[in-house]
């Protein structure tokens, strides 16, 4: 089971792009930080971990998605370099674990250093301004990583997470009746999730000084297609609240 794991995680690709106004690849490798090396082919950190080097044209609808996709608004530079960007720097690398997140996490900041304006993940459909990412990148804990990677969504009855299994992790789901008031019961959960010594995995508890608040009850198939950058190869854990499991015993 942890070698299939294992080849599971190798085989996550990451995409990041990141839209900026070099005029030619000079003044790109030029302004990046100390240590950083990119051919036309990757770009190698002082670290030794290297990502594909992806140069793509402009989309004139890439500003639109990017801009609806932001989960903080970006810094009004920010935004005006993504609404007239000349090429969007796309940096692909594996993924699958923490370690292996904050890694592509520096190598975003080291374009975004550069002159990138932000970076849209075509894993959880989220972007970041370049200031927060730079924030993300240097904080490093787990709680930083996953605001960077974990998309929320909040359906009409569910509410599940996209992205963790850039991290390593299964999505998480659960009903929208089961948030509390404030709505911030999963990104509790989240966060518990991706700092935990051990797995998570059906039956599992969370506990809180309150006694116990949510269980898993079942591990379900991720919905996006194998292939699809979206795919979580883990699937995703299903959460019920314990007020819900006490009610029907």
């Amino acid at each position: 089971m942890v070698a299939s794991m294992n080849e599971t995680n190798a085989a996550l690709q990451v995409m990041l792009r990141i839209p900026g106004q070099w005029s030619n690849p000079g003044e790109l490798i030029e302004r990046l930080p100390p240590g950083y090396q990119l051919t036309p082919d990757e770009l190698r950190l002082p670290s030794g971990a290297h990502f594909e080097f992806i140069p793509m044209p402009p989309d004139e609808q890439f500003p639109r998605i990017f801009a609806s996709s932001c989960r903080e608004m970006p810094l009004p530079e920010e935004q005006a370099t993504v609404e007239s960007y000349s090429v969007n720097i796309g940096l692909k690398g594996p993924g699958g674990s923490l370690e292996s997140a904050h890694a592509i996490m520096q190598a975003g900041a080291a374009i975004i250093q550069a002159g990138g304006a932000g970076v849209f993940i075509d894993n959880c459909a989220l972007a970041h301004g370049g200031s927060n990412w730079l924030e993300m990148t240097e904080d490093g804990s787990p709680d930083a990583i996953s605001f960077a990677f974990a998309a929320i969504i909040r359906g009409e009855q569910e509410v599940y997470t996209m992205g963790m299994h850039i991290m390593g992790f299964p999505d998480l789901l659960m009903r929208r009746a089961d948030l509390n008031e404030n709505g911030d019961a999963i990104i509790d959960i989240l966060r518990y999730v991706c700092s935990s010594d051990a797995p998570v995995n059906v039956d599992h508890l969370i506990v809180d000084e309150t006694g116990p608040r949510f269980q898993v009850v079942a591990k379900v198939d991720d919905p996006f297609e194998p292939g699809s950058p979206m795919h979580n190869p883990h699937g995703r854990l299903k959460f019920v609240s314990m007020k819900d499991i006490a009610s029907s015993n």
